[in-house]
């Protein structure tokens, strides 16, 4: 009857152990794919049309950046976008965030051109704005790694349309 109870205790124990492992695992989250380095902590759509039904859904602005793996600006700037808390903190509370690999079939998010790494903002009425746009004259949309306060500042301008316009 003791080597019974020993065994038993032993399953037990095995059984406890393995499931706490398990938990722990469960814990530990593995980084959400849809994410591609912009921010973990963010709730990603998928697809452009998601962010859009999204976006008319919640009454929050889409904000869609174009990038590509083999890119070093587009590497550089997802760097200091997600190093940046107040950038993930808006991206996370007030707007809808899709960042693709590719081209959307949607010409309004190429107006002058489909190059990467360009970010662009969707208002809920569902209006890509042509409005709010990065530093340079020569591709509009493109920000580099230092003009986070500046991408800052336009987040703020598409919540701020928002407020007024609609």
């Amino acid at each position: 009857i003791m080597l019974h109870s020993t065994l038993a205790l032993s399953l037990l124990l095995i059984a406890v152990t393995s499931n706490l492992a398990m938990a722990i695992k469960k814990e530990k989250r593995a980084p959400q794919t849809l994410s591609r380095g912009w921010g973990d902590e963010i709730m990603w759509v998928q697809t452009y049309e998601e962010g859009l039904y999204q976006a008319k859904k919640s009454n929050k602005p889409l904000m869609v950046i174009h990038h590509l793996e083999d890119c070093q600006y587009c590497q550089a700037l997802k760097k200091a976008f997600a190093e940046n808390e107040e950038i993930q903190e808006m991206a996370q509370n007030n707007f809808i965030m899709l960042n693709l690999m590719h081209e959307t079939t949607d010409k309004n998010l190429s107006p002058d051109g489909q190059y990467v790494p360009r970010i662009m903002f969707v208002d809920p009425s569902l209006t890509v704005r042509a409005d709010i746009t990065g530093r340079y004259s020569n591709r509009l949309y493109t920000y580099e790694p230092q003009d986070m306060m500046f991408l800052i500042e336009n987040m703020k301008k598409a919540l701020r349309l928002i407020q007024t316009e609609l």
